[in-house]
């Protein structure tokens, strides 16, 4: 039985200005919607009275509303933690196929691989615009993740080979901005393509079938763009790459003509930095991938709606952007990764408390702006960690997948813990576990930032000695002398 207990909400925070208020009709109105006039009050406090589940059932809407009719028309509309199963499934392929991607990659060319899973993702995502039922719901989204699995941490590997140490840093985080910012935007996007109906397809279909075949038509000039390793770079001149390789040499292995290793595979499973760096960011993870499905409840209480509530949620990750770009400059600064992690972590957490400890959607959307901001400074200093501190080519490849191997569980777990069922009192069930995840993170990132100042200290004397004392030769990141960039 549904808790009897009644609760009121307020909406608070300055009055919305004419060019954004969003007039709702009278029957919006009898259903309890809220109506932000131009009156110049501050706040605007609603009487209406609902029940816990209540409150739970108008999340769970809000949360699945862009693949509501899709749920709808595949017969899972009454099902309304589906949507969350359905990324868990994504994750999980995500998760499988990670490292295989990254040996392939080495193995081979990034110039045939990366263009060759982007054609595989568009061609998925085009064929998702046929689903019939359930079955096929779920089973195209594993394979979504399946086919992305190699593309991030391919992506990652490449800038590691063309780029010195401490080069790669901003280059890696430009790259995962650029991803948030432009996924703000794909909102708007669907939003359009999702008036378009008729030629067989729902709406839903045609914005699979465009999407899909859009990505499909950029995996195929990739083939033509998309550069090789540094000794295959046919984009240079003579000279140009004669200085490319020079440069990547006197810094470290991406100059070198590396063949694929099996025993590089097994140094990076058995190094304990490399798993370090996996939980770190499946500490981190959890939080930012489940930001985004508590994010839509928060705008639409500010009482936007359609295109004007996607709108909203733009100033928050371009805020993301800009704080990703502060933060690899203040880590450069201080010429350390790990506390700038842990500061990042310790922002988002006073995001958390916000959202915890206000009721009111205005003060909740300003929460945001702190998460996101943390949550996402973080990720993109930690992501582009390892391509700085792992050495030889091979060993650094897994090591990048073995990072999002790890850290796409926490991703999972985020999914699944933020679901319609702890939805109430505003996820706080969720929050609670998030803030606890990211201490987590930040306590590793501070001890795994001082373990590696202990290493460097040491000149990595005592791990070079016992590769030696086992006949084996101290190379890459466990020669004597190699520092690592705490």
């Amino acid at each position: 039985m549904a808790n009897p207990t009644r609760t009121h909400a307020s909406v608070g925070g300055a009055s919305s200005p004419s060019s954004l208020a969003e007039k709702h009709d009278s029957s919006s109105l009898e259903k309890g919607a809220h109506d932000f006039s131009n009156s110049g009050q501050q706040s605007v406090v609603s009487t209406l009275e609902y029940t816990a589940e209540e409150e739970r059932r108008v999340l769970r809407k809000v949360g699945n509303a862009k693949l509501l009719g899709l749920m709808k028309d595949i017969g899972m509309a009454d099902q309304p933690e589906a949507y969350n199963t359905s990324l868990a499934l994504y994750f999980l392929g995500y998760v499988l196929f990670e490292i295989p991607a990254n040996i392939v990659l080495k193995k081979f060319s990034p110039r045939v691989w990366l263009p060759s899973l982007t054609i595989a993702w568009g061609v998925t995502a085009t064929l998702q615009a046929l689903i019939k039922d359930e079955a096929g719901f779920y089973a195209a989204r594993f394979f979504m993740g399946v086919s992305e699995a190699g593309l991030f941490p391919g992506v990652i590997f490449v800038f590691s080979m063309y780029y010195k140490r401490k080069e790669r840093t901003l280059r890696c985080s430009l790259f995962f901005g650029g991803a948030a910012l432009a996924g703000s935007f794909g909102g708007i996007l669907a939003w359009g393509l999702g008036h378009i109906n008729g030629g067989g397809l729902k709406p839903w279909g045609w914005l699979f079938a465009i999407e899909g075949m859009f990505t499909v038509l950029v995996g195929i000039s990739a083939y033509f763009w998309v550069p090789g390793f540094p000794r295959q770079a046919k984009f240079l001149s003579e000279r140009e790459h004669a200085i490319l390789i020079a440069r990547l040499q006197a810094d470290g292995d991406s100059g070198d003509e590396e063949p694929f290793s099996w025993q590089g595979v097994w140094d990076a499973f058995k190094d304990p930095f490399v798993n370090a760096y996996g939980w770190l960011f499946h500490c981190f993870a959890m939080t930012l991938y489940s930001l985004s499905l508590f994010l839509p409840t928060i705008i639409a209480q500010l009482g936007f709606a359609n295109w004007r509530s996607q709108l909203m949620t733009v100033p928050v990750y371009f805020m993301a952007l800009v704080g990703i770009l502060f933060f690899v400059w203040f880590s450069h600064k201080i010429n350390q990764r790990g506390t700038a992690i842990a500061v990042g972590g310790a922002i988002a957490i006073i995001g958390y408390i916000i959202l915890l400890t206000t009721h009111t959607p205005g003060a909740r959307y300003a929460g945001t702006f702190f998460a996101v901001i943390g949550i996402y400074a973080s990720n993109a200093l930690l992501l582009a960690w390892p391509s700085e501190n792992v050495s030889p080519q091979t060993k650094r490849a897994v090591a990048s997948g073995m990072q999002i191997f790890i850290g796409d569980v926490g991703a999972i777990a985020g999914v699944l813990i933020y679901r319609p069922s702890l939805a109430s009192n505003f996820y706080r069930t969720p929050h609670g576990i998030a803030i606890l995840y990211t201490g987590c993170g930040i306590l590793l990132a501070l001890g795994l930032s001082f373990a590696m100042h202990r290493a460097n200290k040491s000149g990595n004397v005592r791990r070079a000695a016992r590769r030696e004392g086992k006949g084996e030769e101290a190379k890459g990141d466990r020669a004597r002398g190699y520092l690592f960039q705490i």
